[in-house]
């Protein structure tokens, strides 16, 4: 895909003194901006309808231009405009979701990170293949769902928040929540504690965590508010309450910053190098920013349960920095950790290794 956008001779014309870090008014612009700003970039907000005027609340992560947008199609009708303001776009969930993975691949624009691995993470499949292959211990799944006797989780393919997620203990149960009109996922449902694992590859830094293509570094861990789910057990009874056409929900409305026990560490950083190493493998790299979605189980081992690519939400509560990046750098966020690898790309003339 990079080559057939010739992203190399985007980067070429491009003046590397003045480029924008420019992503969508959504998600995790708000310390994706304030990142760029503390390492001197000049940054773009592009607002999807009304955006604009929250940032006016918060002014040291307001961006210093905005590109408005009547919707996300029409990003793709003005690429050129925003390649003459040489601009880098930062991808985060929102952003891939609502223009869609196969769209996204298609943005004439120079963007963080490599869009190949949206091939292989918007497929449960193959995301399935590119984590067990790695070694990577994953919950079971279940492929017809008339074979459902144990609690599942029903996922949908995409990155959708949670939305649409639902908990069947048999096939009666799936047949209620299922919306046979989307591609979904059953896998069991695993017992234990939901922690998300925020890393940051980079191909070019030299000191830290090494592995066999560059440094890997842990930014940050949090755990997920969600919807109904968490409040369910206080109406009674779900069976019940499924009587009453009320379900429980997924969807993510906040994050809670958790710091896990540190005997646990090595296996962090182990899952982490077993993803980024197949990633080379198989696609050519994962880079910057990428989070395991994991559970914790009673026997201290991890399930992972997904691979989010990019910078995910649960970054948000970090904004000042977290328990494992002040132990590298004070004030450190995933946003600004994302800013300070384009500055040191360019400064050692590396882009090309870390924008597709």
């Amino acid at each position: 895909m990079a080559k057939e956008l010739d992203i190399a001779g985007m980067l070429e014309g491009y003046d590397k003194d003045k480029i924008t870090i420019a992503t969508v008014c959504s998600h995790s612009s708000l310390q994706i901006f304030d990142g760029a700003r503390k390492e001197g970039f000049r940054t773009l907000g592009i607002s999807v309808g009304e955006r604009m005027k929250i940032y006016d609340a918060f002014p040291k992560a307001k961006p210093d231009e905005f590109l408005k947008v009547d919707g996300y199609s029409e990003i793709l009708e003005r690429t050129e405009e925003l390649r003459e303001k040489n601009v880098i776009v930062i991808p985060h969930g929102s952003f891939v979701e609502y223009l869609g993975a196969d769209e996204f691949r298609k943005l004439a624009l120079p963007t963080f990170g490599n869009r190949r691995v949206l091939k292989w993470e918007s497929d449960r499949n193959k995301e399935r293949e590119w984590l067990t292959s790695a070694g990577i211990s994953m919950p079971e799944i279940v492929p017809n769902p008339e074979d459902i006797n144990r609690p599942v989780l029903v996922k949908y393919h995409g990155a959708k928040g949670g939305r649409g997620f639902f908990i069947a203990k048999d096939y009666s149960d799936f047949k209620l929540g299922i919306d046979h009109t989307k591609e979904y996922h059953i896998q069991e449902y695993v017992m234990g504690t939901r922690y998300y694992l925020h890393y940051f590859f980079s191909p070019i830094k030299t000191e830290g965590y090494r592995t066999k293509n560059g440094v890997l570094e842990l930014l940050s861990i949090d755990r997920r508010d969600e919807s109904n789910i968490d409040e369910m057990y206080k109406l009674g009874s779900q069976e019940e309450l499924k009587k009453m056409r009320v379900f429980p929900s997924f969807v993510v409305t906040g994050n809670i910053p958790v710091v896990i026990r540190e005997s646990l560490l090595p296996k962090v950083f182990d899952m982490g190098e077993r993803a980024v190493n197949r990633a080379y493998e198989l696609f050519g790299g994962l880079y910057g920013s990428f989070c395991l979605e994991t559970i914790v189980t009673d026997q201290l081992e991890f399930k992972v349960f997904e691979i989010s690519s990019r910078i995910v939400a649960g970054t948000n509560p970090f904004i000042s920095g977290s328990p494992y990046s002040d132990l590298m750098q004070e004030d450190l966020s995933t946003g600004r950790r994302i800013a300070q690898e384009i500055r040191l790309a360019v400064e050692t003339e590396q882009l090309g290794r870390i924008i597709s």
